[in-house]
């Protein structure tokens, strides 16, 4: 018989420091109930910055201007890069720089980067989750239908993996809600991280 105290799980709401609606949808989809409070950050990549230190640093930066105006709130904070060579590939302008990217990434493995924090009064625990996707070789003609046809324009990398994109994908390596734009079991250990610091409420 299980014991009903160890298996208890709490999800604390949550403030999404994030406009993204698929980072709300995966977060709805687990029952994790949230309120919405989109930051104004800088995003500028600094000189010689590292992807992974990149995405960490916004998402740190996210959830601790959040944070500032939620006391004794927990605040989640989360940013996305697609990783091609070593270089980051950010979000498209326009559709013909969509076209750009996808072809990029044709025929190809790159790296989906998904920086992680979770903030309150000060205290601040983040991480990092890497998951590896290939694309199909693709003709012309299939570029230009996912780039006309797949609202790239907000998405790291120009594609949706769970829209038109998944006609093309041909493996994943590592946590398929990374490259929808949310690693969700990061973000529940982050929390139970945070919740478990000195004074705070443990989850479970």
């Amino acid at each position: 018989m299980l014991n009903s105290e160890l298996s208890k799980v709490e999800l604390p709401r949550l403030i999404l420091a994030s406009g993204s609606p698929r980072r709300a949808e995966i977060m709805k989809s687990v029952g994790w109930q949230f309120i919405k409070d989109v930051p104004d950050i800088d995003e500028t990549e600094l000189p010689g910055e590292q992807a992974d230190i990149y995405v960490q640093r916004l998402a740190r930066t996210k959830a601790q201007a959040v944070a500032e105006r939620h006391a004794g709130q927990i605040v989640l904070g989360a940013d996305t890069t697609v990783v091609v060579d070593g270089q980051i590939v950010g979000k498209p302008v326009d559709v013909d720089g969509a076209k750009r990217m996808i072809g990029l990434l044709s025929g190809r493995w790159h790296e989906v980067l998904t920086g992680v924090a979770v903030a309150k009064n000060g205290r601040c625990e983040y991480g990092l989750q890497s998951t590896r996707v290939k694309f199909a070789p693709m003709s012309r003609a299939e570029i230009d239908f996912l780039a006309e046809n797949g609202d790239p324009l907000d998405k790291a990398g120009a594609y949706a993996v769970q829209a038109q994109a998944a006609l093309f994908i041909e493996g994943i390596e590592g946590d398929y809600w990374n490259v929808v734009g949310l690693p969700i079991s990061l973000v529940y250990r982050l929390v139970k991280n945070l919740a478990n610091a000195p004074n705070a409420k443990v989850l479970a």
